[in-house]
């Protein structure tokens, strides 16, 4: 069974800094395309950043390249977002997902069909 936890999430100022994490069970986590995504209330979820199985490739939504970062360890069974400079904007339910099948050592999946195993989100609130 396949099981993502996210952790990191809570209050922040604007211009301030959240690291979030995502850890993984249940399957072979360095062979899959693993990604970040956030819902805000009345809003569709929006993917955020992904990463390829290598760590090697991302993917950056327009809105937070340049401020968020996405890695991963596969020693860890990890994936991480770095969210640097943050704004009132950023502010909702952050998930973690992986891709249902790999696609490829270097694909990046950016579309939230590549996705079939999603954790329960945390949720980041950015003040003014």
């Amino acid at each position: 069974q396949v099981q993502l936890v996210e952790s990191g999430g809570g209050l922040v100022q604007a211009g301030g800094s959240l690291r979030l994490s995502c850890a993984a069970s249940g399957r072979t986590f360095s062979s899959y395309g693993m990604g970040w995504f956030r819902q805000a209330p009345g809003k569709e979820r929006e993917i955020l950043a992904a990463i390829s199985r290598s760590g090697s490739r991302t993917y950056y939504a327009e809105s937070v390249k340049g401020r968020f970062t996405i890695s991963r360890d596969n020693a860890k069974n990890t994936v991480y977002l770095q969210m640097n400079s943050l704004k009132p904007e950023d502010t909702a339910v952050y998930s973690c997902a992986v891709e249902g099948y790999s696609r490829g050592y270097y694909y990046v999946p950016r579309s939230p069909n590549e996705y079939d195993y999603w954790g329960q989100g945390t949720q980041v609130t950015v003040s003014s």
